[in-house]
């Protein structure tokens, strides 16, 4: 298992053949790889956004990615998990985060990385703050499931 928040924008697919490359132990023991790319778009709420930036606790927000990355090892027979973050300022068309599972079977793949996902997206300590068109800040109160 690997987590990794990153400052700089960063290229999901190098990322995740890096890391597969990484982990020969793998070769031959998955059936099914989910990767699931979350990018920034440029609206929300209805308005425009040029930007937006991610900040964190550095230690507290690794654990709790940690342990989400741990609870779906647990609940589903998964052989291996890439969640990689970005904090800072991130743009339009900019991957925010990665997330990939390995497993025997693509049920427990997709299963184990929609609940990662969710759980991230709802429950991580990420605080976010977006630059709409006008110039004006805007702090994004809440996360939406979905």
């Amino acid at each position: 298992m690997k987590i990794k928040i990153c400052n700089e924008p960063f290229e999901p697919c190098e990322a995740w053949y890096a890391y597969q490359q990484s982990r020969p132990e793998l070769k031959g023991n998955y059936g099914a790889t989910t990767v699931f790319i979350g990018t920034m778009r440029d609206f929300n709420e209805g308005d425009r956004v040029l930007n937006m930036t991610l900040e964190h606790y550095p230690g507290m927000t690794e654990k709790h990615l940690h342990a989400i990355a741990a609870r779906a090892m647990e609940r589903w027979n998964i052989q291996d998990i890439l969640i990689v973050h970005r904090s800072g300022e991130v743009h339009p068309d900019e991957p925010i985060v990665l997330v990939v599972v390995w497993s025997a079977h693509r049920a427990a793949a997709y299963e184990a990385n929609r609940y990662i996902m969710e759980d991230l997206k709802s429950k991580a300590p990420f605080w976010k703050k977006e630059t709409l068109a006008s110039g004006q800040p805007r702090w994004v109160e809440r996360n939406t499931l979905g």
